[in-house]
């Protein structure tokens, strides 16, 4: 099987770190609970970093740019140049994921795919061109089997690359004109929802657009006929070489035990594929925020994902991942300098049967 490392184990969590920030939380200056997720947070954080006091200062964030061939049914309301163009500005650091990078003092990573006016060699872009676009699968399957095969391994290498630099989080980012089309159409192929249900506008499609938008989904989900198809083939005729990377990204991260920031709706899909393959990767994931494409709270919804925000955003980029950041920074930072009660001479919860309800005493 050529993509059998897609299925190798995902690494475990580990619980003795997780009890052990358990235990630390239970015995900080605060009522239990007091501070709701982001203890909930610094838990997870442990458990995947194998370390009572987790940290994430060390964050990559690799942004996967790839165009579509569905690009030709007018399902954007951009010109697919953008995407090309968009490398270019990613290079030049004029994107907003380059601006939030260079705030919390992240990796940047920019790995062309393919796209259909190639920019070029541009400093910090890695060329790994797969083709100048997907196929349009709304008359033929996107990617050839050797063309998935080079998109996933593409984001494991990513991954990999992260690994020997000792990040403690990965972001994964998306750019391609015309991919929220394909995120959709895949969400459909697996959750077994219609169109209507799970299009909306992308980058900024009015209502006929939206509508002729769920027109060429129905379309390529009839051409296609995938109800029940492996995640795999599901991926292979309707996805993008971007989401393919992040699938592969995000299996790699799980297998070698490196925490994942899911962005947007985009993400999510590629995050829903790679737990419908390896479902043990779904412990190695973490969801930035609540997208305002109306499919994503049904993609969450089957990942039983809650996400730290809901901002309205919908650039994609890796950018409402980049905006959790400080939260997930603020809640290992509370969770390792608090002090403990036995360190501030703090009087704990009164333990009486008769009021269980008792707040620490201060």
């Amino acid at each position: 099987m050529k993509n059998k490392w897609l299925y190798q184990p995902c690494s475990a969590l580990n619980e003795t770190a997780r009890n052990a920030a358990l235990a630390r939380q239970g015995q900080l200056t605060k009522p239990p609970g007091a501070l709701g997720k982001l203890e909930t947070l610094a838990v997870q954080l442990a458990a995947m970093q194998g370390a009572e006091k987790p940290q994430v200062e060390r964050v990559q964030i690799s942004i996967f740019a790839a165009d579509h061939g569905i690009a030709a049914e007018g399902v954007s309301a951009f010109p697919q140049a953008v995407t090309g163009e968009m490398v270019k500005n990613f290079a030049r650091g004029g994107a907003a994921i380059c601006v939030l990078a260079q705030q919390l003092q992240a990796k940047l990573e920019v790995v062309n795919l393919g796209t259909v006016n190639d920019p070029g060699e541009w400093p910090n872009v890695r060329r790994e061109i797969i083709a100048p676009a997907t196929a349009n699968f709304a008359v033929a399957p996107a990617m050839t089997e050797s063309q998935l095969r080079l998109a996933l391994q593409t984001g494991a290498d990513s991954v990999l690359r992260a690994k020997q630099d000792a990040v403690q989080l990965f972001i994964g980012g998306e750019m391609g004109i015309a991919n929220t089309t394909s995120a959709s159409t895949i969400a459909c192929a697996l959750l077994q929802h219609t169109p209507e249900l799970l299009a909306g506008p992308g980058t900024g499609l009015d209502g006929a657009g939206v509508a002729h938008k769920i027109e060429v989904i129905g379309r390529a989900l009839a051409l296609h006929g995938l109800s029940g198809d492996p995640p795999l083939e599901v991926l292979r005729c309707l996805g993008g070489f971007e989401i393919a990377a992040l699938v592969g990204a995000y299996l790699a991260a799980a297998q070698t035990g490196i925490p994942v920031l899911v962005d947007g709706f985009i993400s999510s899909v590629a995050a829903l594929l790679a737990v419908r393959l390896n479902p043990g990767a779904r412990a190695w994931l973490l969801f930035a925020h609540t997208s305002a494409e109306p499919g994503h709270q049904r993609v969450l919804a089957a990942l039983d994902a809650q996400p730290l925000l809901q901002l309205g955003l919908r650039l994609g980029e890796g950018s409402g991942a980049a905006v959790a950041v400080p939260l997930l920074r603020l809640a290992c930072a509370l969770h390792n300098g608090m002090a403990t009660f036995a360190e501030a001479a703090v009087s704990e919860k009164i333990q009486t049967d008769a009021n269980p309800s008792s707040l620490v005493v201060l």
